[in-house]
């Protein structure tokens, strides 16, 4: 089964980790187990927290969903090893209807490529040049069905020398005359006779037998008998040797499965090759790829919880089939190829749909997941304070607290106790909940601390706005905002670098020093983004 991601946006909060392995928890209590969580970012401290506390190992992290090798449905066709005959090699292409074969060493390391038309130039040569070098008898008896005669052939292990058809006596001006010779004889006495006199390599006699005289003749010559015709024989001497002789070996092209279709799509079309074997990250052949598998290649799938927005999302998004989109969210720019499963709620946490979902199926989570589903609620509604909040995140997270048998206090504590972690530099704490929006021809981004004393975050006013130019310099946004938000004083201290007066008209305020509070905003996107775009059409 080929896997399906769940993921969340990139630089992940607590929700949109936890509402995709929620998720995707739920598809496989529903038989789905092609379902798995995974995160676009590093686990913020927050998070990594609640993880901590319910005994779960964060997902998987998944840099992009471009198409890769391993994505393709390649070939898997039978291997060679190097020792393999060619006579082998052809019996397996004709069976198998391929042209091109992987050769490899005996740890399966890709060693060349054996084609047809390799084969083929090979019998032409051959044809013209009938002489093999150190042919291993074993492959030669095997080839041509062959049996040894005599003590000789116990002592020889490869044969060598030019094939030659015996013929008559009468002609013996054109017999064969060197002992680097293999002798081809049918039912000629003599000739095996004389051939053994002078001492050749091999003798080969076909569909004949030969005396006990003969046999036992003291010689240095191979006996071999065969059942096939002095014809057929002399072809098949010569599909007696290794494919590792005749197979290709130099400007190989192969790919990885880890390689994307971009990619190879390049290399294949400047190269002249119809067939490339396929590796993986041991060096191993595991099957080959040809121009038929490229054109229509098996997209990654996913599903998209926490958001709906190209910029957050997964790199290579639009190479990927997206199954399905949980999300409450306003509606943004992602385009999908069919239809998909979509549910968007006005409610305060992603994980609340997911939720609902178990509801709607008859299923309950497990103690652990159901706490963490609770943690996530409170952390996105900032203790059901913001203004995203509705009444049933409320009823929602209460149900996984019993559930879980945990306190929403104490989850509470701990969750905002995490979130600003005082000990990470101010880079660092920015880009813990960090996302960019496109609105109206503006790049903007928007950073979110909640915690429960912003008193020592804002001592560190200057450190953070150096941070905030930094990034806003090296990514060319026009305005980056950064909300300290205060659970307890229930507002949010903006810190801001752009134009002071879209911050003025936009809500309603006198900044002074790139900064200002903003009493009951606790909601980046019901509060912040809708009157920057309300303000930029």
């Amino acid at each position: 089964m080929d896997t399906i991601y769940v993921t969340g946006h990139r630089n992940p909060d607590t929700d949109s980790i936890v509402s995709a392995m929620a998720y995707a928890a739920l598809q496989n209590s529903l038989g789905n187990r092609e379902y798995t969580a995974a995160c676009l970012g590093r686990v913020n401290d927050e998070t990594q927290a609640i993880l901590d506390r319910f005994h779960f190992q964060a997902p998987q992290l998944l840099d992009n969903v471009f198409t890769q090798v391993r994505d393709l449905k390649y070939d898997t066709p039978p291997v060679l090893n190097t020792g393999v005959t060619i006579s082998r090699a052809w019996g397996l292409m004709q069976s198998s209807k391929i042209s091109a074969i992987p050769v490899v060493d005996e740890d399966g390391s890709l060693y060349g490529m054996l084609s047809a038309g390799d084969i083929a130039s090979y019998d032409m040569s051959s044809v013209r040049n009938p002489h093999v070098n150190e042919v291993p008898l074993y492959n030669l008896l095997s080839v041509i069905e062959g049996k040894l005669l005599n003590e000789a052939g116990q002592t020889v292990d490869s044969i060598s020398g030019d094939v030659t058809i015996a013929l008559p006596t009468s002609r013996k001006n054109l017999l064969f005359s060197s002992k680097d010779s293999i002798v081809i004889c049918g039912n000629q006495p003599d000739m095996v006779k004389y051939a053994m006199e002078l001492g050749v390599r091999c003798i080969i006699i076909c569909q004949a037998e030969i005396s006990e005289e003969l046999r036992n003749m003291p010689t240095e010559a191979c006996l071999i008998s065969t059942p096939y015709d002095a014809y057929r024989t002399v072809h098949l001497i010569c599909h007696s040797l290794p494919v590792s002789r005749i197979c290709k070996r130099e400007e190989l092209v192969s790919f990885h499965l880890d390689d994307y279709i971009d990619d190879v799509r390049e290399v294949v079309l400047q190269s002249r090759f119809r067939c490339y074997p396929v590796l993986d990250e041991n060096e191993k052949v595991v099957g080959t790829l040809s121009r038929f598998h490229l054109l229509r290649p098996r997209r990654k799938r996913v599903v998209l919880v926490d958001h709906n927005e190209k910029a957050q999302s997964v790199r290579g998004l639009d190479q990927a089939e997206i199954l399905g989109i949980i999300d409450h969210h306003r509606l943004a720019d992602i385009e999908t190829g069919n239809p998909v499963y979509v549910r968007n709620e006005p409610v305060g946490s992603a994980t609340s749909i997911v939720a609902e979902m178990y509801q709607d199926h008859g299923l309950m989570p497990s103690e652990k997941m159901a706490g963490m589903m609770a943690a996530a609620i409170i952390s996105d509604t900032v203790m059901f304070k913001s203004p995203t909040c509705t009444q049933l995140d409320r009823d929602l997270a209460q149900r996984m607290a019993r559930i879980s048998n945990v306190s929403l206090e104490d989850l509470g504590k701990l969750v905002f106790s995490a979130s600003s972690n005082e000990n990470r530099s101010a880079d660092e704490l920015l880009k813990t909940d960090f996302k960019e929006f496109h609105i109206a021809g503006h790049d903007l981004a928007v950073s979110q601390i909640t915690c429960v004393d912003s008193q020592n975050l804002l001592n560190r006013q200057e450190e953070f706005l150096k941070a905030m130019q930094e990034l806003k310099d090296a990514k060319h946004y026009d305005m980056i905002l950064l909300m300290l938000t205060d659970v307890l004083q229930e507002g949010t201290r903006l810190l801001y670098l752009g134009d002071e007066q879209t911050v003025q008209q936009a809500f309603n305020c006198k900044p002074v020093h790139q900064s200002v509070f903003l009493p009951k905003v606790m909601s980046r996107k019901k509060q912040v983004i809708p009157a920057l775009s309300a303000l930029w059409g």
